[in-house]
């Protein structure tokens, strides 16, 4: 007689149990009207990168492939507290200019024109970013630095028409020209406003 209260006090956290994993399957199977499955039926959370194929007809498309830098990072200056002392949040980018494959040869060249000052000894171009506290974004700072900078490179200027060399020249010459009247209309106020001189005879 004194099995039966133990197996009652054995059968009773199983009850429990299984009441709390039909909760859990009850809780589970509820998918919001804004889930991703029905915002997104075909897509997929595995994360992965995407390939990319450049045009060959444009001179810089945007992308830099990261695997083709030289990434470092250091302790940051200035202040942030103890952050800055466990955490090295300064990203030096840097890649060698002349053997850059991935870029386009006109583009290469005119970064040697533009950025040949920020050359390094051994041909290194050097990007530095330290203007947050959080390596991922100074990395993301740095890599926007030199996305302008080959963007900036990739632009051709259009050489303007003999037509509006022209009409530039002379709006030039109409602006000097009202420039010299207005100055002459000054200068004959200002002897206007002069008393008269007396000359003794």
């Amino acid at each position: 007689m004194a099995l039966i209260p133990i197996g009652i006090r054995c059968i009773r956290p199983i009850v429990q149990t299984a009441k709390f994993s039909t909760l859990i399957q009850r809780s589970m199977a509820y998918k919001s009207a804004i889930s991703i499955e029905t915002l997104y039926p075909n897509s997929s959370l595995k994360l992965s990168t995407p390939s990319f194929k450049a045009d060959p007809n444009e001179k810089f498309s945007g992308y830099i492939p990261i695997d083709k830098l030289d990434i470092k990072y250091s302790a940051s200056s200035g202040p942030g507290g103890q952050n800055v002392n466990k955490v090295h949040t300064k990203v030096d980018l840097r890649f060698k200019l002349s053997e850059a494959d991935w870029l386009h040869p006109d583009v290469k060249k005119k970064m040697m024109e533009l950025h040949g000052n920020r050359l390094s000894k051994e041909g290194y171009l050097i990007v530095r970013s330290d203007v947050t506290r959080s390596q991922q974004l100074n990395l993301a700072d740095c890599l926007q630095k030199l996305r302008n900078m080959l963007r900036d490179a990739a632009v051709t200027k259009r050489e303007p028409s003999p037509e509006t060399e022209e009409r530039i020249r002379q709006r030039h010459l109409k602006a000097s020209r009202l420039r010299v009247v207005m100055k002459r209309e000054e200068a004959l106020k200002r002897a206007q406003r002069r008393p008269p001189t007396v000359v003794d005879l």
